[in-house]
């Protein structure tokens, strides 16, 4: 538990350390409208709260439809790839190519295909997030000990057994790797969808949204205050990822055994 006190308290000491570094900078003569002081970012957040939390919910709506959904078709993928060769081999490669298509390209194409709303930004968010999810997932499958393979094929076990009792546990460490990989650029993903396709609803917009408005309306108080909470998401998107991954490794893989709680 002291370890864990002290770790918070190191934390908040960085943290302010580096609010001191902004509001210096401040003090050294930056413009209001191009870098403002910390307290009116503050006020901003306290003025606008309403609205930046209508905002932040929308995009974390978007953000984790999109991260759901890469998950369970990024593990379906790579149960696929572990359990026929020959189609790893032909696709793998451009599963992993997906990852260098250019989201700020495809997002416009996406928005004339779908439409408006959620749909669309949930969908740029799942395509950013889908890579990682299968390249992780797969390395994890193929790489099970041949030893443990040979002692399942001793008792006579199925394909299918070999594939969810021995393979998947084994991966499961992989692919919370790619979890907490996509959990960030899901973030990234959504907020860029919503740049392009505007309110997500009728009369509301999430954060992307928002800072298309802020930055045109050179309110740049509020721009820094929605900056911050897609951080704030993001990092909450993240440590619930490291959460679950604690809850379900720490009993038996050595990854996690060091992070129990005290």
């Amino acid at each position: 538990m002291k370890r864990r006190l002290t770790f918070a308290a190191q934390s908040l000491l960085v943290l302010a350390g580096l609010l001191l570094v902004w509001q210096c900078a401040v003090w050294m003569g930056a413009p209001p409208y191009m870098l403002p002081a910390p307290p009116a970012v503050g006020a901003a957040v306290v003025e606008r709260f309403g609205s930046l939390v209508r905002s932040l919910w929308l995009t974390a709506e978007a953000a984790a439809l999109g991260l759901l959904g890469s998950i369970i078709v990024g593990v379906a993928i790579a149960l696929a790839f572990a359990q026929w060769r020959g189609l790893r081999r032909l696709l793998y490669p451009y599963t992993i190519l997906l990852q260098t298509v250019p989201i700020v390209a495809v997002a416009p194409l996406i928005l004339m295909w779908t439409g408006n709303g959620l749909l669309p930004v949930a969908l740029v968010a799942f395509i950013i997030c889908l890579p990682p999810i299968i390249a992780n997932t797969t390395q994890g499958l193929i790489s099970v000990e041949e030893n443990f393979l040979h002692l399942f094929l001793m008792h006579e076990a199925k394909p299918a057994q070999v594939l969810f009792r021995l393979r998947l546990p084994h991966a499961l460490p992989h692919l919370f790797t790619g979890i907490r990989i996509a959990a960030g650029i899901a973030v990234i993903g959504a907020i860029t969808g919503e740049l392009f396709a505007g309110a997500s609803r009728v009369g509301e917009g999430g954060l992307g949204y928002s800072i298309l408005y802020a930055s045109g309306q050179l309110e740049t108080d509020y721009l820094f205050a929605l900056v911050l909470a897609a951080t704030v998401l993001g990092f909450t998107f993240f440590f619930v990822t490291m959460f679950l991954e604690w809850y379900f490794l720490h009993h038996w893989h050595e990854s996690n055994r060091s992070d129990m709680p005290d």
